[in-house]
């Protein structure tokens, strides 16, 4: 029998499917029914109700609550989810922590007011972020790359403003993404190859990259193919929704600047920097910026510069600009990169790449210069609120050893366990924690099989620990953004980066750093039992309503209190749950919740 229409046209949801046909088979139709926008989600749905799924789960877990005497005391007269009503739908987009508003009461000097500015508690919204009508699930990669539905992201400025440098084109429904930039109106792919020629990047000895002012990201998105993963960034500015269409596509991306403070990424992280006309005035401050870029950057890593002012004498009437102005800019870039003990490896039309040195033996001539102002070894990766100095992060004193080439770095040992250098994780708890978390992907992808089908493509694990979770999902298909807490007991974020990796410091207790509806799956190990007593669980439930996309999927695992009481919660956010048993069976008391968020779109009538 074919779904039943609702009243507004949709047909039945995937929940309603959920509650007759059980968990596995829940995750099954959830696929099915992907909103693309393109017709096939109901012919697809009436099949899998015909029992052509193969719904088989793994005897180990069982799907019934094993401790229905916790559940059972709870007084039903207060199990009664508190209702968490939909925002106003001009919250459609909302960014909590870089609010438009809010960033104009902040000083313009050093990009301040594009920086983080969260909203104090009484003033953070208590209701759910809607969608937009019209929303549809994403194409899944590698088409989400090149085309985004428009209703998703329904903003048209760049297709003007960015016309004749191919970033985004507007055709019929959706947008398209020609992979061109301002640097490279040939395309994303000619230019790497440009890079390239210079750049290690075909044999895996680069494979993470930060692109500051990132546009759409399209050199990200083009990197994908090369096994390069690229942390994007740009503000939230008149060039309105850049980091909501990269992520859109499937691209790694957040919303930043670099401003007043430190960048939140841990030192020695990125194997390649990249600037593309990005607008950064790098040779301000002393290089104050440049300086950022070389904590971050790992030794022997590159730095691209692409744009003014490099090769100014040519181009200073195109850029419209003094010819004085730009040669002074060059000249104080130099000056930074020489006393950063960067090399510079090549510079040929509008491109300049750097090198920084190894180690600090061949920085000798540095140590004597009176501009050297040297940070404190032990404040490289103390970055969360924090103001970004003038100074050299020194190169560490124990050498972490050389990486090896992804994909090989993916389990190697990261030199920062082997060297010591990260206190209580020893090389046997590295292997240990990845033998465990190839255990619980297993799992995972047992309960619901859609992981590794290309249905989830941008992946947050909001407490990363060691990247066990990232590196045993790890696929073409999707990629995983390994977030590090800042409460922490143990700060291994470096770590991750070792592994070829990418990830991002962040406090729970405030908004992340993207738009709504950017995550397709999160996984949160942990997370509520650190939080506990430290923020409202309410908050960090409801950002992670914000972030994840209608029909996303959640795997909370935690203890099994904690885990009741995350159910009753979110009992009032418009998702559906299932506890599921430990794979070891139900005596071990950490369990799994698995949660899915329904598909539903704003109004003009929502409350707040």
């Amino acid at each position: 029998m074919a779904p039943k229409a609702n009243a507004d046209g949709r047909t039945r949801s995937s929940v309603q499917i959920f509650i007759v046909a059980g968990l596995c088979c829940f995750f099954y139709i959830l696929g099915a029914w992907q909103r693309s926008g393109f017709g096939k989600g109901d012919s697809i749905a009436v099949a899998i109700t015909k029992n052509e799924a193969d719904c088989n789960i793994i005897p180990s877990l069982s799907f019934d609550s094993q401790h229905a005497g916790e559940v059972g005391n709870i007084d039903e007269s207060e199990s009664k989810p508190k209702v968490f009503e939909p925002c106003h739908h001009r919250y459609t987009d909302y960014t909590p922590c870089q609010d438009q508003k809010r960033a104009m009461t902040f000083p313009r000097e050093d990009m301040n007011y594009r920086e983080r500015h969260c909203p104090p508690e009484e003033e953070k919204l208590h209701c759910l972020i809607p969608a937009p009508k019209g929303y549809v699930t994403p194409f899944p990669w590698p088409k989400s790359r090149d085309y985004v539905p428009y209703a998703n992201a329904p903003y048209k400025s760049l297709t003007v403003e960015k016309a004749v440098q191919n970033w985004i084109q507007y055709e019929g429904n959706v947008f398209r993404f020609p992979g061109g930039g301002t640097q490279f109106p040939q395309g994303a792919d000619k230019y790497i190859d440009q890079l390239a020629a210079v750049i290690p990047i075909k044999n895996g000895t680069v494979r993470t990259a930060l692109d500051t002012g990132c546009g759409v990201a399209s050199w990200g998105a083009y990197l994908l193919s090369r096994n390069v993963l690229a942390m994007s960034f740009a503000p939230r500015d008149s060039h309105e929704a850049q980091v909501q269409f990269a992520l859109e596509r499937g691209v790694p991306a957040v919303i930043g600047v670099l401003g007043t403070i430190k960048l939140p990424y841990p030192s020695r992280a990125f194997d390649m920097a990249h600037c593309s006309r990005c607008l950064i005035p790098w040779g301000i401050n002393d290089g104050k910026y440049l300086k950022e870029v070389d904590r971050v950057l790992r030794p022997g890593g590159y730095w691209v510069l692409s744009g003014p002012p490099i090769n100014w004498k040519n181009n200073y009437q195109a850029w419209q600009r003094p010819k004085e102005d730009l040669q002074e800019e060059q000249r104080q870039i130099e000056e930074a990169a020489k006393l950063l003990c960067w090399e510079k490896k090549s510079e040929k039309g509008e491109t300049a790449i750097w090198q920084k040195r190894v180690d600090s033996d061949s920085c000798g001539d540095r140590q004597d210069d009176s501009r050297a102002n040297f940070c404190k070894a032990d404040e490289a990766d103390s970055v969360w609120y924090k103001k970004m100095e003038g100074c050299i992060t020194p190169y560490p004193k124990v050498s972490s050893g050389e990486l090896k080439p992804f994909p090989k770095r993916l389990y190697a040992v990261p030199p920062r366990i082997s060297s010591g250098s990260v206190p209580g994780v020893s090389v046997e708890d590295y292997e240990e924690d990845n033998n465990k978390w190839k255990k619980h992907v297993n799992a995972y992808k047992r309960i619901n099989k859609l992981i590794d089908t290309g249905r989830y493509r941008n992946i947050m694990d909001m407490n990363a620990g060691l990247g066990g979770f990232a590196a045993a999902i790890e696929s073409p298909k999707l990629w995983v953004m390994n977030v590090m807490p800042t409460i922490a007991e143990k700060n291994t974020l470096g770590v991750v980066y070792e592994r070829g990796l990418i990830g991002i410091y962040h406090d729970w207790c405030e908004g992340f750093s993207t738009y709504p509806r950017t995550y397709d799956l999160i996984h949160a190990h942990g997370v509520f039992s650190l939080y506990n007593g430290k923020c409202n669980w309410e908050d960090i439930l409801l950002e992670m309503d914000r972030i994840l996309r209608p029909e996303g999927a959640v795997i909370f695992r935690d203890e099994v209190d904690v885990l009741i009481k995350v159910k009753k919660i979110v009992g009032g956010m418009r998702w559906d749950t299932k506890l599921v048993d430990h794979e070891d069976g139900p005596l071990v008391p950490e369990k799994v919740l698995v949660a899915v968020k329904q598909y539903w779109v704003g109004n003009s009538t929502s409350a707040q």
